[in-house]
């Protein structure tokens, strides 16, 4: 069998395979609120056969939202349309996650197709905050430095998005701790300018994003998993490093973290090496530093790319962004590619010729 089809256990959580879904913005709702887009969305992605779907970065405030657009589940009437997706998606036999997300500084700017700069209060702006007063370019707004109160609120939104998760009907909640949003802002000393117990050495710049692990670990059922997106590095000379991240996912992997999710940049303008598979010798790192299952993610777009990952022991799970967006049905296709079997719903059984009947499962 392809170790692409192999089943992959999280906590209770049986994967019965390796293909992933990561979050990616889709900038269409209305007050935090779930619409049509992303009922048919998530939907048509649900049924490609693809294990693990996670939903896009999900602000627990208003405030921690990146644009207008953003999804939000700092509201208890945003739990209903988002259980929508979840009950649909698990009717698939696709497990539904979902992203909590705080943007930090990074908030408040045009939705995802738009001029990435500052909102003006006459377009529906608001004050960002961040560790410490540093914009991320001269574009964007320069945030208001958290004070303690405002980062124990924040950890207590956190939690209160996880009860959300958890009533919505998610299987998994992921922390997003990367591309530069608020808690890899508190991470990396590009970012993080304090002098008190959240700044300074690696310790106390892990402070913030560990006690956001486990307030959300506290609130959501100990069955279900806890996993964390982190940026690898920052590509950027004394920014954020890998083996900072490796030190933070053994920190993570100590509290019981369920899966570590390894992407990289975002905390400031950089010159990244795009390439296929380009942050994959990031998870092999952090694979290398814990047991914890490592999802690599990042230009990976054909079947013999992502599986190679796998034989190697580079991760545990390959997600699939741009080639899911093109291609939803790309895990039926590598099913068809590796002669392996992968779910289908019933009424697009017919869609195969009848010598790949066997390779779907209603």
């Amino acid at each position: 069998m392809a170790h692409l089809f192999e089943p992959l256990k999280l906590r209770d959580i049986v994967l019965p395979n390796r293909i992933g879904i990561p979050p990616m913005c889709q900038y269409s709702a209305q007050d935090g609120m779930a619409a049509e887009w992303h009922f048919v969305h998530y939907g048509s992605r649900a049924v490609g056969g693809a294990a693990l779907m996670i939903i896009e970065a999900t602000a627990v405030t208003p405030e921690g939202r990146i644009s207008q657009g953003d999804l939000g589940i700092w509201d208890d009437k945003q739990i209903e349309p988002l259980s929508h997706i979840a009950h649909f998606a698990r009717q698939q036999g696709c497990v539904a996650a979902i992203q909590l997300a705080h943007a930090g500084r990074k908030a408040s700017v045009g939705l995802g197709w738009q001029a990435q700069s500052a909102l003006q209060e006459s377009e529906g702006g608001w004050t960002v905050v961040g560790p410490s007063p540093l914009s991320f370019s001269a574009d964007y707004a320069q945030p208001r430095e958290l004070e303690i109160a405002g980062i124990r609120n924040v950890v207590a939104q956190f939690a209160a998005g996880a009860r959300r998760a958890r009533e919505a009907g998610f299987q998994i909640v992921e922390i997003h701790a990367a591309h530069g949003y608020l808690l890899h802002q508190f991470l990396s000393p590009l970012s993080n300018r304090r002098d008190d117990d959240y700044g300074g050495a690696l310790a106390n710049r892990l402070r913030f994003p560990l006690e956001v692990f486990d307030a959300v670990r506290a609130a959501f059922p100990a069955e279900r998993p806890v996993t964390v997106r982190v940026s690898g590095t920052d590509w950027i000379d004394g920014g954020w490093t890998i083996e900072e991240t490796c030190a933070f996912a053994e920190a993570l992997e100590a509290r019981g973290c369920a899966a570590i999710h390894v992407s990289s940049g975002g905390l400031a303008p950089a010159k990244i090496p795009l390439g296929p598979g380009y942050q994959v010798p990031l998870a092999r790192k952090v694979k290398a530093a814990v047991k914890t299952p490592v999802i690599a993610v990042g230009l990976i777009t054909e079947f013999d790319q992502a599986e190679a990952i796998l034989a190697a022991g580079d991760a545990d799970l390959i997600a699939l962004a741009r080639a899911v967006l093109y291609d939803p049905r790309w895990p039926w296709r590598a099913a068809a590619h590796f002669g392996a079997q992968v779910r289908a719903p019933s009424q697009y059984l017919r869609s195969q010729p009848r010598e790949l009947k066997d390779l779907f499962k209603a």
